[in-house]
């Protein structure tokens, strides 16, 4: 079965205005509803009205029951990961265990990173993130815990309470291909959001969502890797649907790939929340 999800930038300065997207997302029949999670969004320091995603779907989540809610995608490089288990596990339990994580490198380096003199080098904020993963995943066990690594380090502690969801809340891992370092990384976790990068004949360079041949090569190592297809979601990540039906003539394809998850996102431009007030409008 194929799940489908809204994804939107948090740029708004009225935080109702994102809170009611994700209420609408649930009532018009979506399964999931995710934030992106931005500093600033912009190398100049000047970006759009920004708001905290967490606090959004913390609302969110006392005002649906059924849809579930994260952000694609937390930069774990430039979050302390004993803050972003507390900030989670409340949500998993303020939900009652719908939370999913996404996270990833994070982007723009300079706009959500180097403004705020975090590091910007690609290979450090992919160790950072993967000792943030291991930090993370300890401070969910809710057993005793100690960690010693090159960025984190802890002395023995114990995070109480512990999510809903069991083992863990469930993370997805973004990544662009044809990297291999985010595959290796997602398949040690619970799925994968790849995209690709697209160039403009202008020069400009934009993320776009992977093609069916993507997913069925993610799904390939992923399977090989973890030895069963359990447990394991691959999202396609696409722009919102203009029209009704579009997403159901492209879907088996991508299904047969092996996709889980159909995540529409609004574009961060000017006109994004009546592009998604639309969008939810025609429902599924």
């Amino acid at each position: 079965m194929l799940r489908r999800a809204l994804a939107v930038p948090p740029f708004a300065a009225n935080p109702a205005d994102l809170i009611d997207v994700g209420v609408a997302a649930e009532r018009a029949g979506f399964d999931g509803f995710f934030l992106w999670d931005h500093l600033v969004f912009s190398d100049t320091g000047e970006g759009p009205p920004i708001l905290d995603p967490w606090q959004i779907l913390a609302v969110v989540a006392t005002l649906t029951s059924r849809i579930r809610l994260g952000t694609m995608i937390t930069p774990l490089p430039r979050r302390r990961p004993w803050k972003l288990a507390k900030e989670t596990v409340t949500l998993d339990r303020l939900s009652g265990g719908r939370v999913i994580l996404g996270v990833g490198l994070g982007s723009p380096a300079y706009g959500d990173f180097g403004i705020f003199h975090e590091p910007t080098a690609a290979r450090e904020r992919a160790a950072r993130l993967d000792e943030g993963l291991e930090v993370l995943a300890g401070l969910w066990t809710g057993e005793q815990f100690t960690y010693l690594g090159r960025h984190f380090t802890l002395d023995p502690v114990r995070f109480s309470p512990v999510p809903v969801q069991q083992p863990r809340i469930p993370v997805w891992v973004g990544g662009v291909l044809p990297a291999t370092g985010p595959v290796r990384r997602a398949c040690r976790w619970d799925g994968m959001v790849p995209l690709r990068r697209s160039v403009s004949p202008q020069g400009d360079v934009a993320l776009v969502g992977p093609t069916p041949a993507d997913i069925a090569s993610v799904r390939d190592q992923a399977w090989s890797a973890r030895g069963t297809p359990e447990g394991f979601d691959l999202v396609v990540w696409a722009d919102l649907e203009r029209q009704s039906g579009d997403v159901d003539l492209v879907a088996p394809t991508y299904v047969a790939a092996g996709a889980t998850w159909w995540i529409e996102s609004a574009g961060p431009g000017p006109g994004w929340q009546a592009a998604a007030a639309s969008r939810i409008s025609r429902g599924l």
